[in-house]
């Protein structure tokens, strides 16, 4: 079966297990430890998650926690793709009267990448990630998500090829125009500036950007395998935060082989590089394209996460539910039958402010297969 029928498959059953991602997520609520996120937490995510369809459970769903303090709390991650049954709700409501401007911004990305030979599609596919950010808003606002896309059918690295100088244009003007904000050339030549100095090894790896924040680019860049690696692309970017601190940071953990994949998180705007820092840290051994993508090993994890502990960097209990997370597939017995639920973590990110880690924040993920009901 190919992985758009799967795709179909289990975004049937979905609809007919809960009327919404809220419900769904309230169902399987006994999954997510309470330190995590629970209490008055959790139910505002599961306000906000009431406004999407269930069928997105279809589709990898990320959990960004922040683990450096005691409020069991969560922002939530999810994956729209074109042609599919949560592309077409959001598709619908971008027609409707009095729309939303950040929903009007993702129907039209959707509408953008839909010809097989549009510009946009050859670069991303039909892919984009939205982040919600249920904290940040007043309790009775909704949260406008941070929008962003990936290079995954035409990937970005760091030849220095103008085709790539064309992608970039290409991914960085759908999202100002899905954000409603208008083309910036000084921005635009700040974020084709960071890309020069990338070697092969390194890739942009997402462009977005948070309307509801301060203008800026989100930036985030992989492909590092050293602290080397890292602080000598920084220092030919022009970060001018402090080198020291992020070279001392990721040699701790590299001493330990706690990682294989390290990326750098930036604003970007007219102006250069925002000084704060994500660091992010991935034990995935394959390309986010592999259909093994989400069944990578995880056994690297528990050194990393000895590594925050060790380091005082992070809240200990919320660190060893973090670990019970890291479990093989586990069955989940639904009214349309049994689906299939893997989960983990996809990266861990240090975040640098000053010269000093301010917030230790892990993405953990989940994706519910079904297969057809016999």
């Amino acid at each position: 079966m190919s992985i758009r029928k799967e795709w179909s498959v289990t975004e049937k059953r979905l609809i007919r297990e809960a009327d919404s991602l809220g419900q769904l997520l309230d169902q399987y609520k006994e999954l997510f430890p309470r330190v995590l996120i629970g209490g008055q937490e959790w139910t505002r995510l599961l306000e906000h998650a009431r406004e999407l369809p269930a069928s997105i459970a279809a589709y990898p769903l990320m959990f960004d926690l922040p683990l450096h303090e005691h409020r069991p709390r969560a922002n939530l991650g999810v994956s729209v793709v074109g042609g599919t049954g949560p592309a077409t709700f959001f598709k619908e409501k971008g027609r409707c009267e009095n729309v939303d401007p950040s929903v009007a911004g993702i129907a039209r990305l959707l509408y953008e990448s839909e010809p097989e030979k549009a510009p946009l599609r050859q670069v991303v596919g039909q892919k984009m990630v939205l982040e919600y950010e249920i904290d940040s808003p007043p309790s009775n606002a909704r949260p406008v998500p941070g929008i962003f896309l990936r290079p995954a059918e035409r990937p970005i690295v760091g030849d220095g090829g103008s085709q790539r100088i064309q992608d970039i244009g290409v991914m960085l003007e759908a999202i100002v125009a899905a954000v409603g904000w208008n083309p910036d050339i000084a921005e635009r030549r700040q974020v084709e500036q960071v890309y020069s100095v990338l070697n092969t090894d390194a890739r942009i790896d997402s462009l977005g950007a948070y309307p509801s924040r301060e203008r800026a680019i989100h930036l985030a860049v992989t492909g590092f395998r050293t602290s080397h690696d890292v602080t000598a692309f920084l220092g030919d970017a022009g970060w001018s935060g402090p080198h020291p601190v992020v070279a001392a940071t990721v040699s701790r953990f590299e001493e330990h082989s706690a990682f294989i994949n390290l990326g750098v998180h930036f604003d970007v705007s007219a102006d250069g590089l925002n000084p704060t820092l994500g660091l992010s840290f991935l034990a995935k051994e394959r390309d986010a394209n592999d259909p093994r993508y989400w069944l990578d090993s995880t056994r690297q994890w528990t050194s990393f996460i000895d590594g925050l502990r060790d380091e005082g960097l992070a809240i200990p209990e919320k660190l060893s539910a973090l670990t019970n997370w890291l479990q093989g597939p586990t069955a989940l017995f639904g009214k349309s039958g049994v689906f299939v639920l893997l989960r983990g973590i996809h990266h861990i990110m240090l975040v640098l402010t000053g010269d000093r880690i301010k917030q230790v924040r892990g993405y953990i993920f989940m994706v519910v297969l079904g297969a057809p009901s016999t």
